[in-house]
């Protein structure tokens, strides 16, 4: 009978530490969840107020000026809805195209056995070390040599050579991809463009939604490249944009405007992460 007892006290006693962990859990999680959402709320509800509001301090509450600073975010001085057009097209072609050849990349490590191959991986790792920084002087001077200057493919062609998405790619298809089923795809007349389109890239669609967002979300915030690189104004992209429109004159600046803007350029990075995010655990069709 004390046995039982004995037992029961421990299952007890192993609820209760189990209830104490899980509760010490949610506390984390809430407290992380709180402290990212409440840029975001900051953000909007200064989108509300006016620029003589913003002087006085934070107030909790949305004021209301939002409509007010969405239309003069419209008509501003810069051409916010054409960047924001600019920023799509590049941002939506940077994520394809690096996707697409850093997976071709990937399958070419792990399914090919080639002389020079290992040299060739760790050379493709060792690019990542080198910040953007270091050449982008040798990239402006190029690219002037090439006349693409004030063009989208500086900031589109270069993100096909993306090692940081390479790795990744590479690692999941060391999980997912099995060189079997590769063979067997060849035995049964599959050509190497056929097997990677329809067997490698269904496989890796998880991996390519979660690299797609990075991606996405990394060119659509890229301030530098592109601020060397475009000059005219229409084709300018959006934080090239909120970078000017926060530089202006003291008679023309209007902070509840930038907030705006701000606020404005978020939503098509949150769409497209609801597009892409049932992939990243189901692997649907994208």
């Amino acid at each position: 009978m004390s046995k039982t007892k004995a037992i029961a006290a421990d299952a007890v006693e192993e609820n209760g530490g189990l209830k104490a962990r899980r509760f010490v859990a949610y506390l984390v999680l809430i407290i992380l969840s709180f402290l990212c959402l409440i840029w975001f709320y900051i953000l909007f509800i200064n989108a509300t107020r006016s620029n003589g509001e913003l002087g006085r301090g934070f107030q909790a509450y949305p004021s209301t000026y939002a409509a007010k600073n969405f239309v003069g975010m419209l008509h501003s001085t810069q051409p916010i809805l054409r960047g924001m057009m600019n920023s799509l097209l590049v941002a939506g072609l940077s994520a394809a195209l690096c996707t697409y050849f850093s997976t071709m990349t990937a399958y070419a490590i792990h399914a090919y056995r080639f002389k020079g191959r290992e040299a060739i991986l760790t050379f493709i790792l060792a690019i990542m070390m080198i910040p953007t920084q270091v050449s982008a002087l040798g990239f402006v001077q190029l690219m002037t040599k090439m006349k693409l200057m004030n063009t989208y493919l500086p900031l589109i062609i270069p993100s096909i050579a993306a090692p940081a998405t390479f790795f990744y790619m590479k690692q999941y298809m060391d999980s997912v991809l099995s060189i079997s089923l590769v063979e067997a795809a060849r035995i049964d007349g599959a050509g190497e463009f056929m097997i990677f389109n329809n067997i490698v890239l269904p496989l890796m669609k998880p991996a390519i939604a979660v690299q797609a967002i990075f991606t996405f979300v990394a060119s659509w915030n890229n301030y530098f490249t592109p601020a060397l690189i475009l000059k005219d104004e229409n084709m300018k992209t959006l934080p090239v944009l909120i970078a000017e429109l926060r530089s202006a004159d003291f008679l023309k600046f209007d902070m509840g405007i930038v907030y705006m803007t701000i606020a404005f350029s978020i939503f098509p990075v949150i769409i497209v992460y609801l597009i892409l995010s049932k992939n990243i655990l189901k692997g649907d069709p994208i």
